[in-house]
């Protein structure tokens, strides 16, 4: 998040002194900027919400390290998409790939109830929804 925050002061300070000239988000540059930003949100966010499912923590260091991992990874689409919202112009498609980061990051916080729900011993006999 400080990241993020860090990210919109410089991009915001700059935007408004007129540091850079805004990329056109139509442009071919703009575009492969554009799938980059896309394409990260597209597989981090997912694998980052499922990454301690994925490797099922046995104790509360091992649960910890995989939730920063976990934060890490669904939280990197915000300032990427912060820093390409600006410097395309405010073109507004980056700024809702940086909001779903946001919101991902907002769910993958590890509070008590959470821990304890990961950490339970999974029945293989059981149905899971």
């Amino acid at each position: 998040m400080v990241i993020a925050l860090i990210a919109l002061t410089a991009m915001y300070y700059a935007f408004s002194k007129n540091l850079y000239e805004p990329l056109d988000p139509s442009s071919h540059l703009g575009v492969i900027v554009q799938y980059i930003i896309i394409f990260d949100a597209l597989l981090t966010i997912p694998f980052g919400l499922y990454l301690v499912k994925f490797f099922n923590p046995q104790t509360e260091r091992k649960y910890f390290k995989l939730a920063g991992a976990r934060i890490l990874l669904v939280s990197n689409a915000m300032p990427l998409g912060i820093v390409a919202f600006y410097w395309m112009g405010g073109y507004k498609s980056m700024l809702w790939v940086a909001a779903i980061a946001a919101i991902a990051w907002y769910f993958s916080k590890p509070t008590i109830g959470k821990m304890e729900q990961e950490m339970k011993p999974q029945d293989p006999n059981e149905e899971n929804y």
